[in-house]
């Protein structure tokens, strides 16, 4: 069985019925988003609990990530947020009339995954996405040559960004943590949208120690 993704519950289950029936099992590990986030700059000791954000429907806002970007906020830790793919997916009305119609794929942009955050905080209110002060790392096919993208910025400037900047999906968001170091600072400077407000927010906000 080859898995795109990161292992997770679903996988880790079908390895456990298998051991139980006796089936031998093997895993290979493939190239992985939790180890390749490291191109952004950002130390892997520094990051919290990752987090899945998955496309709002008009009925369906689930918002039980914002738990967990708190808590990793809350000890100054980056979080990785991975972003939702439907693929081979079905709509409403086919999956309840039986039909085998399926829609064509889509892959959550990062302008519609920061504006899903920010409508998330303007809900909970806990003061941790501010849009204008919040530093993010928005990272695309990282690790794939010439096709890898990585932007810095905050929120606002990654949402009001155009989508091409960000390249071809599968993306990812980091949203970084206050216990930001000069280096990591020095590093995805490269990368950001605006360096001197880069530079501005990560000394006057997150209080980071930068030389002028």
């Amino acid at each position: 069985m080859i898995i795109l993704s990161n292992s997770a519950t679903t996988h880790t289950d079908i390895i456990l019925r298998a051991r139980a029936l006796g089936i031998p099992t093997r895993v290979v590990h493939n190239a992985s988003i939790l180890n390749a986030v490291g191109a952004s700059g950002l130390q892997l000791y520094n990051f919290g609990q990752s987090v899945s954000l998955v496309f709002f429907t008009d009925t369906w806002r689930p918002d039980s990530f914002y738990d967990r970007v708190k808590e990793n906020a809350d000890l100054g830790m980056h979080t990785l947020i991975l972003l939702d793919i439907k693929v081979k997916e079905q709509s409403e009305e086919n999956l309840a009339r039986g039909r085998k119609i399926y829609e064509p794929p889509r892959y959550m942009s990062i302008p519609l995954a920061v504006s899903q955050l920010i409508s998330t905080e303007s809900v909970r209110r806990s003061g941790i996405l501010d849009p204008t002060t919040t530093l993010a790392i928005a990272l695309s096919r990282v690790g794939g040559g010439s096709e890898e993208h990585i932007v810095a910025g905050t929120l606002q400037e990654l949402m009001e960004a155009p989508e091409e900047v960000y390249g071809e999906p599968l993306h990812s968001l980091v949203l970084v943590g206050k216990r930001l170091h000069h280096l990591e600072v020095d590093y995805a400077e490269t990368f950001a949208l605006d360096r001197e407000n880069w530079r501005r927010v990560a000394k006057d906000v997150y209080g980071c120690a930068l030389e002028d």
